[in-house]
């Protein structure tokens, strides 16, 4: 059971512009505006940290590690959080400022994204901000693993056409030999994308993941192990994490008590709320926001 920080709730803010990602498009950016002070974060965190939580992770409306006192809140969580773990959630840009880096040291869980070695098909996928370099990436990916005591965990998500190509595949398998982590995600396009990008099938996931070393602790990322927690939504609350996550009916089954189902059908019935397909799946996301990511 995780519990998210949101560290840019007002507005999408990160220093990847991916065109997978299920926010809007948006220029990538190096700062964070406006950026929520600690005492409102832990105060909120208080009100809903119980036993039942297993992980605080520290996410946000874009990269979370832009936030410019990570060091700090990470503090002053581990001063309440008791059993509950850590974990942050980033593109891994920020791992060459040596602040962030030693920041995320202090956290139970790490999981970073490295979703292409090639210089030119990372700017392809994650369209980086100008001053970010994979080369320096990998770099400090590598020296992050040797140091950090936590849990590591690095992801990939393929997009068709770019980095699922035997060479690019290659290139990543000899860069994950020299890192050390407790597991590789592999996964792909499962939600409405900022641009007109495509997955792989689930059949190509598992031939790719055949291509990776078998010392590697490969694991393909799948929904079908997802519990139940049937919370209240208010209206608002629907709006809220649809625009921030699109969710298919199998997601709401999940996470919805009935209440909140009825609230949402209503939304549905407003034309508030739509459908869109991506492959086989139907997600649910606010009218706004899919107005908002036609545009591009």
């Amino acid at each position: 059971m995780s519990l998210g920080i949101d560290l840019s709730p007002h507005a999408k803010e990160c220093n990847f512009d991916c065109l997978y990602c299920e926010l809007a498009p948006m220029a990538a950016v190096d700062t964070q505006s406006n950026p929520v002070k600690i005492p409102t974060i832990i105060s909120e965190l208080k009100k809903h940290l119980d036993d039942k939580i297993d992980i605080i992770t520290l996410t946000a409306n874009g990269e979370p590690t832009l936030y410019p006192h990570l060091s700090e809140l990470i503090d002053e969580i581990d001063n309440i959080k008791n059993s509950t773990e850590t974990l942050i959630l980033t593109n891994s840009a920020t791992l060459v400022d040596t602040k962030v880096f030693n920041a995320l040291l202090k956290l139970d869980q790490v999981k970073l994204s490295l979703d292409a070695i090639s210089s030119d098909i990372f700017k392809k996928i994650d369209r980086p901000h100008h001053s970010i370099k994979i080369d320096e990436i990998i770099k400090r990916v590598k020296e992050f693993s040797k140091v950090y005591k936590g849990k590591l965990f690095i992801e990939i998500l393929f997009v068709h056409g770019l980095n699922d190509t035997k060479e690019e595949i290659q290139k990543l398998n000899d860069i994950l030999l020299d890192i050390d982590c407790n597991r590789i995600d592999l996964g792909t396009i499962d939600r409405p994308p900022a641009y007109p990008v495509v997955g792989i099938s689930y059949k190509e996931l598992y031939e790719a993941s055949l291509m990776f070393d078998n010392s590697l602790p490969i694991h393909i990322a799948s929904r079908v192990h997802a519990e139940p927690n049937n919370s209240y939504y208010s209206e608002d609350d629907i709006l809220n994490t649809l625009d921030k996550r699109p969710l298919t009916m199998d997601d709401i089954n999940l996470l919805f008590d009935e209440e909140s189902k009825s609230r949402l059908s209503s939304l549905i019935d407003e034309q508030k709320v739509v459908k869109k397909t991506v492959g086989n799946l139907e997600f649910l996301i606010p009218h706004a926001n899919e107005k908002r990511k036609l545009k591009k």
